[in-house]
């Protein structure tokens, strides 16, 4: 039974081998009639515009699809870059904001070690501007030696003003703007001296200089320094650049002139200041009430006309 079985499906296998051996042999003897060849480019001629337009859909759409792809990728370059140049410009103005402060901060120590004071170097740590006061507050204060009346200067020995109060870690500065400050000032050129205030707009303005004395525009101002009689000592030491010359009002029938200035410091724009320590103005004693003397009899003057201090009630 097995041995018919085997020998149906090997006729079978033979009968199909027969029939593809046949079939081939009978397109292969198609093929190379020139009907067919003529047929078969015919034909291929025909469907060639439908096969390039399939073709070209494919390609456009593979192009599509290349395209997205390209695009997304530059757009994830196109934010790495974006946030890499973000990253080296805030590197590049942290760099600037460093070389800056250092410039200044050089700059202090250079006139710190041109100064025959003691000085003490402070930051600002605020700002008072308003239409009664201008005023800064600085970052050292008592805990650092600093006390009231202490002298303030910025860049290039230029005056900014006294401390007026001081905290432990802190302390006020009135500028030389302010409406309540007031300085002995003296021109370089003439040497002529005058009383320099303080007004709201930002200005400053030296009263009660001698007519006679020739200022021009652009002569500098200095803090005079004037040792007063009575044991009265300036203030400010003397040297300090006030500001310059910016403007000249001289009245035809008076014998004094004012003269309108500039702060020699950015008034607006202080960041890095020194203090000055060992300098004490004001009243450097006890103020006297007279001159003393001892009047004798036989004096030149009668005893009630010498120039002597009486006592007060």
């Amino acid at each position: 039974m097995n041995a018919v079985f085997a020998n149906r499906a090997l006729r079978r296998r033979a009968v199909s081998y027969a029939t593809l051996l046949g079939v081939s042999l009978a397109l292969m003897s198609i093929s190379a009639n020139p009907l067919v060849r003529d047929l078969q480019h015919g034909v291929a001629f025909a469907f060639k515009p439908i096969q390039q337009a399939i073709d070209g859909v494919a390609s456009e759409v593979s192009s599509v699809f290349t395209t997205i792809a390209e695009i997304d990728r530059l757009r994830q370059e196109n934010v790495a870059l974006r946030d890499k140049n973000d990253e080296l410009d805030a590197q590049a103005r942290s760099a600037a904001e460093m070389r800056r402060e250092n410039e200044q901060l050089t700059a202090l120590l250079q006139l710190r070690s041109g100064l025959k004071y003691q000085t003490h170097a402070v930051a600002v740590i605020a700002r008072e501007s308003s239409e009664a006061r201008r005023a800064i507050v600085i970052d050292r204060g008592s805990g650092d030696g600093l006390a009231v009346g202490q002298v303030v200067i910025g860049a290039g020995g230029a005056l900014v003003g006294r401390i007026v109060e001081v905290g432990p870690t802190f302390a006020h500065v009135v500028l030389i703007v302010d409406s309540t400050s007031t300085v002995t000032g003296q021109l370089l050129s003439s040497a002529a001296t005058g009383k320099v205030v303080g007004q709201l707009g930002g200005a400053l303005v030296m009263t009660d200089v001698d007519a006679a004395a020739e200022v021009n525009i652009g002569d500098e101002v200095f803090t005079a320094g004037i040792e007063l009689g009575g044991g009265i000592r300036s203030p400010y030491p003397k040297g300090l650049l006030i500001g310059r010359v910016v403007d000249i009002k001289r009245p035809a029938n008076e014998v004094v002139q004012t003269v309108f200035l500039q702060p020699a410091a950015p008034l607006d724009r202080l960041e890095f200041l020194l203090v000055i320590t060992d300098y004490d103005g004001g009243l450097s004693g006890p103020i006297e009430t007279g001159v003393p003397c001892d009047p004798t009899k036989g004096g030149t003057l009668p005893d009630s006309d010498q120039p002597c201090p009486t006592e007060g009630p």
